[in-house]
């Protein structure tokens, strides 16, 4: 038998038995807003569910609003809709004719997004699960996708080098921004919808832009490899960067100054996500693990295994008691607090 010991910092460790191992997991508190019961420090974060139903490698997660629905993009080229609390599958949604790379949720949840090899960007009605609108524009894959905080807008990233900003009432190009790179790997938009970030594999350099004006504010350089991904801490105050140099950086927004770096994955960091309070970190990597930080002090905190292939992504549910994550081996796991 197979033990991991964990760093704890606050309480004692607390032992799950499975999978011929015993983790000692602990994971930070959710979100004061939230309005599901608040966990304590200490208590384990395990697997819980395996989803099934993909044939193919399964690219990017994406839980909706009210944490009910999880749907998942495939390079089998559908949509998935599930049931996050049973895994129960909802609905697959087609009409891509390639990969599908991306998925967002729309702030109100009545919207689903998603960018593909196909070179479009759609939108689906949630309760429908048809098509609205196709979004034409990329001359090349679209590799990522994020929705405004008020949900009016929507930016895509593309393998064309440029990134675009639709109005999503209309599906018209409002600006389109020129990366200067081979592909625009991530992007994301500040919780105040002032500022978008952009990761690229050209420079390794995160692209920071006034989403209102299309001017670049600033680059971050650090990295030694591609940037596959970005994120926006709740708080706005914090950037978070994945890169094909196996390590996550943190970044300071204000000042653009680089906070720390986070090291403990063996191969690329694909995919980053911060917990709704802030406190906590998500990786996914090529080495088939999701690895969880502790913001304030920079350490590990714990180390998920499960997968069997290549952790393409990972995202928190909206009140922080849940992961999902989707692999090239393809499903897609779901992470649960317990007690």
């Amino acid at each position: 038998m197979t033990y991991f010991k964990i760093k704890l910092f606050t309480g004692a460790a607390i032992a799950l038995l499975g999978f011929g191992a015993i983790f000692y997991w602990e994971f930070p508190l959710a979100a004061s807003g939230s309005n599901q019961p608040l966990k304590t420090l200490g208590e384990t974060f395990s697997p819980n569910l395996t989803l099934k139903g993909h044939s193919d490698s399964v690219w990017a997660v994406a839980i909706s609003p009210d944490g009910r629905t999880l749907a998942s993009v495939s390079t089998d080229k559908t949509i998935k809709l599930w049931n996050l609390a049973t895994g129960q599958e909802l609905r697959t949604l087609k009409g891509h004719s390639d990969w599908v790379n991306s998925v967002a949720f729309s702030p109100d949840g009545k919207t689903l997004a998603t960018g593909s090899s196909d070179k479009t960007v759609k939108l689906w009605d949630l309760a429908t699960g048809q098509e609205i609108r196709t979004f034409r524009g990329h001359s090349v894959s679209v590799q990522a996708i994020a929705f405004s905080p008020d949900g009016q807008s929507l930016v895509s990233g593309s393998w064309d080098q440029t990134i675009k900003l639709w109005n999503v009432t209309t599906g018209v190009v409002i600006r389109t921004l020129k990366a200067n790179c081979d592909v625009v790997t991530s992007v994301a938009i500040s919780p105040d919808g002032k500022t978008l970030a952009s990761g690229n594999n050209f420079d390794s350099t995160i692209k920071l832009w006034n989403l209102a004006t299309g001017k670049e504010i600033r680059s971050l350089k650090g990295h030694d490899a591609a940037v596959n991904s970005v994120a926006f801490s709740p708080d706005g105050q914090t950037l978070a960067s994945g890169s094909w140099d196996d390590t996550i950086k943190l970044w300071n927004l204000p000042t653009g100054e680089e906070i720390r770096t986070l090291t403990g994955h063996s191969d690329k960091v694909w995919s980053v996500a911060f917990s709704p309070d802030s406190k906590t970190l998500a990786s996914a990597s090529w080495d088939d693990t999701i690895k969880l930080w502790n913001l304030t002090t920079g350490e590990q905190i714990s180390t998920l295994t499960g997968h069997v292939n290549r952790v393409w992504s990972v995202v928190f549910s909206p009140d922080g008691q849940q992961i999902a994550s989707g692999s090239k081996d393809k499903t897609i796991k779901i992470w649960r607090m317990s007690q």
